[in-house]
Parts: structure tokens; sequence; C-alpha cells
């Protein structure tokens, strides 16, 4: 028992709130409740105060939970699956290249006693979660965000003694839990989430994505948080929620979706599209509202706008924002390269390919890496070299080194890719040394090609392996699938100074990767250098500015002192050297802060990663410190910023009366597979 942590009081705001408000909660609204959590004296007995029966269940020492019988199997023999999470609402705007999104999720009990909803859920790689609600009929109870041992504490206590809470727990940077308390039958609580995000440009379209399912993500062994894929039912009574459960391809639970998007894009909006059917509202030129057509479509596929403004029109921009009450200023650049490159000539290349052939990218998301692979040896010229690489359990390759891209070598690559199959554990990190450790050619442009759905859940010993054997090389990442892990292939092509793309079940992989070429063959600007004129410039994120490719923009985040004046951007396009000016700046809201905190948290889980990678060779006692020190600064900028992270959660508690009765059922919320994944090689 956690004895010292206690909730004392909550009060409803009836008057505007004060600064002290902010500062502790964020942005709070009239008639939300504010819980508030203190310190026991010896004299308080916390939570022990309370005289609670245990006598129907057996205390998981582990988690808190009280581990009971499950909902019984006849309760969820049907085609459609009774579970918790009832409806999830996305409401979104977009402001330049920032989304603000609100996402409410239902949960309710569809069993005849009271429960506990367990629910892991994906969010767009580097979401920066802000604000959390827990709303019960009309009453809104303000979550407030603790370091994690202490919100999860609180959650745990309030569980077992019957309290209705909410507690969300980051698992990964873009997978979360939503763990709900003591939801009574037939009752339902409701869980708004906010968060901002930057979204993705390529060739003019900017792409809002709202991922909806994690797919199945495999562990390496003596993983500290492994999320096994188990079959619905298997993983109810485990200590928290360590796994996530999958439907069978005969099951569907009743979860629907409805999603709307505002779009303000400030110049023309000449196209939209999704990958799920809409109705789209036009406001003019420049603004639209788009909505998912039909709510109860099945959620196992990421939904996906992507919506072309008016390519004469996009410009490069500068978004600024002083903090009111601390004076600190904030930026997000945008830097769009210009289109005019075809005149400078094309480096020799040499292109390795690396593909996942583990267990699932058996069918559909196999044939679609040996396509694309397939499309990209027709664009080598005689000059370039090329390598192929597969693994699942291991690694193995086409050749020692790679090799001339002559009509004999092409023929017997086709031949290799036509022999691959898929099965077997995602093991990358043997891909990823053996794409990045062999000797680099300095006469060519070294492209590393990784074509995966990226379901793993080790990216941080990924990344810190790309970092430490990265050298000269770029690293373009292919996403294969409907429901990719955008944040591990974002983050590798960041890493990498290279670029990402995506191609769904139905997409032309050939036209991808021929756009791939297209874009590398002449990069726009390298040595990329910025002059920000009249301000001081620090904690700039990428701290390492990639090279700028056709179409796709550099996006910088960053803390500013001074005015905003011109901004120059310059690099080398070929032998000549090119600027882009930026003339003043566009008056940003918090977004722009709260971007640069999740940006500064992300490049401090990356030099974590690293550190706890050199743990294994020389300076054992160093690496740990600094691992230490990185933890204790990332746990400081998201209390700072109200952000959660590895180290902060944001929890709620209804204090206004608990349950008669303690000990609740808690039933794991199972998700699809994402669509184009076998089930029967994924799930255990």
């Amino acid at each position: 028992m956690v004895e010292e942590i206690i909730v004392t009081s909550a009060r409803r705001v009836i008057t505007p709130p004060s600064d002290q408000d902010r500062a502790e909660f964020g942005t709070v609204s009239l008639e939300e409740e504010i819980w508030i959590i203190a310190k026991a004296s010896p004299d308080e007995g916390g939570f022990d105060a309370f005289d609670a029966d245990f006598d129907d269940g057996v205390l998981d020492p582990r988690s808190g939970t009280m581990v009971v019988s499950d909902p019984s199997e006849s309760e969820i023999e049907a085609e459609t699956v009774p579970l918790p999470l009832e409806h999830t609402a996305v409401d979104a705007s977009v402001a330049g290249h920032i989304g603000t999104v609100r996402v409410r999720q239902r949960f309710g009990n569809p069993f005849a006693r009271r429960i506990e909803a367990v629910y892991v859920f994906p969010l767009p790689e580097r979401a920066a979660v802000t604000e959390f609600l827990m709303v019960i009929g009309e009453r809104k109870i303000r979550g407030i965000l603790r370091e994690k041992e202490e919100a999860e504490a609180i959650y745990t206590e309030a569980l077992e003694h019957g309290y209705r809470a909410s507690l969300l727990v980051q698992r990964r940077p873009n997978v979360f839990e939503q763990r709900v308390a003591n939801i009574e039958p037939g009752k339902a609580i409701d869980v708004d989430i906010a968060y901002f995000h930057t979204l993705a440009y390529n060739d003019g379209w900017y792409s809002f994505v709202f991922p909806i399912v994690v797919g199945p993500q495999f562990s390496l062994p003596g993983s500290e948080d492994p999320m096994p894929a188990v079959r619905r039912g298997s993983g109810n009574g485990m200590s928290g929620a360590k796994g996530v459960e999958y439907l069978s391809p005969t099951e569907r639970s009743g979860h629907d979706l409805s999603i709307e998007v505002r779009i303000d894009a400030g110049v023309a909006i000449e196209e939209l599209k999704s990958t799920h059917a809409i109705v789209t509202e036009r406001e003019g030129t420049m603004a639209a509202t788009v909505r998912l057509a039909d709510r109860t479509t099945l959620p196992n596929r990421d939904f996906v706008l992507d919506f072309r403004v008016a390519g004469e029109l996009t410009k490069s921009s500068l978004m600024t924002y002083r903090d009111p009450v601390s004076g600190e200023g904030f930026l997000s650049l945008m830097v769009i390269p210009p289109i005019d490159t075809t005149r400078l000539e094309r480096r020799p290349m040499e292109m390795v390919f690396v593909v996942d052939c583990s267990g699932s990218m058996d069918g559909r998301p196999l044939e679609q890496a040996k396509a694309a692979i397939g499309a990209a040896l027709t664009r080598l010229n005689p000059g370039d070299t090329f390598q192929i690489i597969r693994f699942s359990d291991d690694a193995s390759q086409f050749g020692a080194v790679p090799v001339r891209a002559n009509r004999r070598n092409l023929a017997a690559a086709r031949r290799y890719l036509a022999r691959l199959d898929a099965d077997g554990g995602t093991w990358m990190l043997e891909g990823v040394k053996t794409a990045l450790d062999f000797p680099h050619d300095p006469a060519r442009f070294r492209f590393v090609a990784f074509l995966t759905d990226g379901y793993i859940d080790y990216e941080k010993e990924i990344l810190a392996a790309i970092l430490q054997r990265l050298g000269a090389s770029r690293i373009f990442s292919f996403g294969i699938g409907s429901s990719t892990n955008r944040f591990l292939l974002e983050s590798m092509a960041r890493a990498g100074r290279g670029v990402a793309a995506y191609a769904g079940p139905t997409d032309s992989v050939e036209a991808v990767m021929d756009a791939f070429f297209d874009r590398v063959s002449h990069a726009a600007l390298t040595d990329i250098k910025v002059d920000w004129g009249g301000m001081e410039v620090a904690d700039t994120y990428p701290s390492r500015f990639p090279d700028l490719f056709v179409g796709r923009p550099l996006v910088v985040s960053g803390r500013f002192v001074g005015e905003p004046r011109t901004v120059i951007v310059s690099g080398n396009a070929g032998r000549e050297t090119r600027s882009i000016a930026l003339d003043g700046a566009n008056a940003g809201g918090a977004s722009v802060a709260k971007v640069w905190a999740r940006s500064k948290v992300a490049d401090l889980s990356e030099r974590q990663a690293s550190a706890a990678n050199q743990m294994a060779h020389d300076d054992l006692d160093g690496a740990d410190r600094l691992h230490e020190e990185l933890g204790h600064a990332i746990r400081r900028i998201a209390l700072r910023h109200q952000l959660v992270s590895d180290y902060t959660s944001f929890v709620a508690v209804d204090t206004s009366g608990a349950a008669d009765e303690p000990g609740a059922v808690t039933v794991h919320q199972a998700v699809p597979v994402p669509d184009g994944v076998r089930y029967e090689t994924t799930v255990e």
C-alpha cells in the first residue's frame, strides 16, 4: 500500500482560472473539477483509513488489481464481442503545419460486475499529449500530471477502494495505455485526450494521420516492458496490461469511430483524398471540414487524410510563440526546398535494400516489398552498386559486398527476391547491423532502404544502433501496410538524414519507389545552415539538420530570445550555394511550445538509448550516470510543459463516492489485427 498519498478534496472552477491554476493544470475551463493531491500526515491513514472487504477476490501484489473470475464465456460468444470501448470521437483542427486533436474514448460496462477497462492504443509519432479529462455524465474531472510511479500508485489505491479513476501511461512514444477503474454495470465513463503534432508534407500534399490500431509487436528476449500479441481473453488477469489482445478474424467489437477534421490551409486547397470514405464541406477555397462517412467503419487501419495545396503559393514559414507567464520564446520553422533541381548531376549511388521477412509480413506486405525492390532495381544505372539483405530470426544477404548494377547481377537479384518468404520473429537489429557495418564506398552516395511494417517494441535499441553506425549513409524507411509503426519509420529516417514513405495494401509500391528515386537522385540542399537574424536561438530539433529533398521540408523547433527578423536558410545544391529567406514570423499558439517540448523529450530519449547501448561497452558507471541524468531532464521538461512521457502520466480520480464493495474485474480491450496482417502468423 502507498500510505502517504491521498486524495484530499476536489473543487469546481466557477471563476476564471488563476495563473496558479494554469501553471499547475494547463488550460482550465469553467465548470471543470480539479482534484487535489496532498501528502498524508502520520495521523492520516491514507486509503488504509477505509475499511474494505476483499473476500470476493485476491489482490495481485504486483499490480494492485483485484483478480477475480472473468466475465463468463457465454457472454462473449457472439459474433460481436462485448468489450468496454464503445466509441472513439476525433475532433481535429489544422492550422499551418500543426494539428490540434481532441480524442474522446467512451468506455461502457456490458457485464454484470463492475470492471476496470484497459486499452492499448496508438497516437501519431511525436504527439504531444497535453490535456486529460474524465467525464462522468455532466461532470468533468481534470486529470493532473504526476511522475509515473506516483500516478500509478494513486490510480491503484483508487481502483482498490472503489473510486472511479483514469490513468494514461505512455508505453512507447507512439503507444499509450488507458486504464479506467470501477465502471458500474450498464454505465459509461468518457476520457478526453488532447494533443498537438506536426503534419507530414510531401510534394505539395499535407498528411493528417490518426492511427487506429497497434500492430502486433515483436519483443527482444528480456525486454523490460514487452507487448506480446495475444489472443482475446488470454491477457485477463495479467499484471497491468503487458500484452495487446487481438480479436480473431471471425470476431469484432462494437467499437465505432467518428472523425472530423477542420482545415485552414492559408492557401487554396486543390484536392483532398483519404484512406476511408469521407464527406467534405468546402468553406471557400482555403478551408474545408472533412468527416468520416461511416462511423461503423471497422477500426483496423490508420485514417490518413491528404490535402494538396496550391504549389506555386506554398511557402516556407516561421511561427513563434511567447509564454505569457515565463516570457520564453518558442519557434517552429518549416523550409520547403526549391523545385528546380533537374539540372543537377546525379551522383553514383550505393543502394542497400533491407527487407523484413518476419511472420507479420506474410502475404500481401512481402509481395509489396518485393515489388518495390524490383522497381528500384530498374532505376539503377550501370555505375551504381546494390545489396539486398533480408531479416527475420536472423539476417542474410544477396552478396558478400554491394555489386555492380549490371545485367547479370540484376537478374540474379530478381531470382533471389522471388525465393524470399515470410516467417519467424522480427530481429531487426540484425538487419540494421548487417546493412551499416560494411565499409562505405566514398565515391557513391549510399542509401539504405528499410522495407518493413515496423512491428517491434524496441525502437530505442534500433535508433541507438543506427546512430552508432550511420557514417555517411542516408536512410530511406519504406512503411508497408495499413497500420505501420510510423514512430519507428520516421525516427529511422530522421536519425539517418533521409526520408520516409508509406504504401498501404492497395497503393502502387512502384510509384512510391519511383518518387523516392526522383527525390534522392538530386538533393535540393545539403550541408544546411540557418542564420537566425536578430534572434538568439538554442535547443533546436533536429540538432543536426538533414539534407533537403524536393517535396520534403525541413521542420525545426527551437527556443529563442530577441525579436524575429529575416531568417536565411542556406545550403549546397551541387556545386552552387543557394539560400531561402523568410521575412518576419507568424504568431503561433501554445502548440508551438508543446511541439518544441515534445521534440526536446524525443531528443533526450534518443540520447538515453545511446547511453544504454554504451553500458555494454567500456564506461558502465559513466553511461549509467548519464542515463539517469537524461531521465531527470526528461522528467523536468515533461512536468514543466505538462506532457505525458516515459516518466510522467496523467491520472484523474472521482472523489464524489466509492463503490459499496471493492473488487473490479479487469477487462482488456481486444482489437483487430491491422488490415492486411495475418492473424495466424502474428498472434500467439
